[in-house]
């Protein structure tokens, strides 16, 4: 993409006068409940346990169901006729593949039912500083979503300051629709601090997911106050009913 080098450099340099600010915020739970994506992404994870995740969306109210590709079409049998919208993964959770297979990957999920797509970024391909690369195969994904949302995961906890800016940088002008922190099978997840420099480099306009390690009430608070308007989370059930 023409002029990306200069885009990332300069937002590097609007960035490094970015300062993080601890807020406290509060919010209804039933708010909160639809800020979340009530995820079961283990490999071992089973059809009993989709069912649950699926039965759990709709009582809470959660804004949506993350799984596994192939889960995808039995999601969206538990979840016909209810407002819960169904997220997937592709190229998780290292983001190492080829982007065609990405793309078809991406396609795939789409075809059955999947109203959300949560992609991995090629991490390897972003510390080698090969920004056009990286741009391309997000932006193949966005176009092979055909509107459907498109999130991409950063992984911040593998990347450094200006790492994490580029990225955003590059999420932002491929046209996705949010950024997200984390996969949570890496060596960390959301951090409050950078779900505030995602959202001070995205603007107000883009999304920020955090995901990864949000255990509790408080953490999904500490996100949402740094900026964030999604939370991914596997232990959704307990940060709603935990105490304020």
């Amino acid at each position: 993409m023409n002029g990306l080098l200069e885009k990332i450099e300069n937002e590097i340099l609007r960035a490094k006068k970015f300062k993080f600010e601890n807020k406290k915020i509060d919010i209804q739970r039933d708010r909160l409940a639809y800020m979340i994506d009530h995820t079961l992404l283990s490999p071992d994870a089973t059809s009993a346990q989709i069912s649950k995740l699926c039965d759990e969306a709709v009582k809470y109210g959660f804004y949506s169901v993350c799984v596994n590709p192939f889960r995808v079409p039995e999601a969206f049998d538990d979840l016909k006729g209810s407002k819960v919208k169904i997220a997937s993964v592709v190229s998780f959770p290292f983001g190492a593949v080829p982007t065609k297979v990405k793309t078809e990957e991406a396609k795939w999920v789409i075809e059955h039912g999947a109203d959300e797509v949560d992609m991995v970024i090629n991490i390897g391909m972003l510390k080698d500083s090969e920004y056009d690369e990286v741009y391309d195969d997000v932006k193949s994904v966005v176009e092979s979503a055909k509107g459907k949302v498109v999130k991409v995961i950063i992984e911040t906890a593998l990347l450094n300051f200006e790492e994490k800016v580029a990225a955003c940088v590059i999420s932002k002008e491929s046209g996705a629709h949010f950024v997200k922190t984390s996969t949570g099978y890496s060596k960390g997840g959301a951090v409050a601090e950078d779900v505030a420099l995602m959202r001070f480099v995205v603007g107000e306009k883009m999304g920020v997911k955090a995901s990864g390690g949000i255990h509790s009430y408080d953490d999904a608070l500490r996100m949402i106050s740094a900026g964030a308007n999604r939370i991914g989370a596997s232990r959704s059930v307990e940060i709603i009913g935990g105490e304020k």
